[in-house]
């Protein structure tokens, strides 16, 4: 497996995954249950690109480990009760320190909740669902064997961006985009030789 080494690493517990997944046990949980399983349903899709715009400039991990913060910052990313967030709501958040205090990130959350609601009230529940998964790739790529095979961003990413943004979705671009395809299973991203690559 040595000509995998850029691409996978072995854990201490024997597993070989991603090497970006590392040695820390949340990650590779994060790694091995969730990343490149297809996730649906308009909340579980909501909360996800939401994480990823706050998730902008930095690392996966440290959102992550603030996840269940997030989760009771943002009532569980309900929109309904995201939507009725208001200034009062917002200075609460930027106090919050178990969240990104990004004050153009918490109002893009509220936003994008509101888009949500304005998105299912023209086209019925799931309609955020449909809209993520009618940009799946319809073609698969063959599996990267190493990280620097995998792009930064896609057309379909580009599209998909451009869809949200259009239905006032923000903190949404191609690249973000590309990296929730990536978490909800849109794409395939797992390397030659990880353990998840052969699911």
């Amino acid at each position: 497996m040595s000509e995998l080494a850029p691409g996978v690493r072995i854990g201490v517990d024997g597993v070989a995954r991603c090497a970006w997944a590392g040695d820390d046990v949340e990650y590779q949980r994060y790694h091995d249950e969730e990343w490149g399983r297809p996730l649906h349903g308009d909340r579980p899709l909501f909360e996800k690109i939401c994480l990823e715009g706050f998730q902008a400039g930095l690392s996966w991990i440290t959102i992550l480990r603030r996840r269940p913060g997030f989760r009771a910052a943002f009532e569980d990313f309900d929109p309904t009760a995201v939507a009725r967030f208001d200034a009062h709501d917002v200075e609460r958040l930027m106090g919050d320190a178990r969240i990104i205090r990004n004050r153009a990130k918490i109002e893009a959350t509220i936003g994008n909740a509101a888009a949500l609601l304005a998105l299912v009230a023209a086209e019925g529940e799931g309609a955020l669902d449909r809209l993520v998964w009618s940009h799946a790739p319809a073609t698969h790529r063959p599996r990267p064997r190493s990280l620097s095979e995998i792009p930064a961003v896609t057309s379909e990413a580009t599209a998909l961006s451009t869809a949200l943004k259009r239905i006032g979705f923000r903190f949404v671009g191609p690249t973000t985009m590309y990296a929730l395809m990536q978490s909800a299973g849109l794409v395939d991203d797992h390397v030659v030789g990880c353990h998840r690559a052969e699911d």
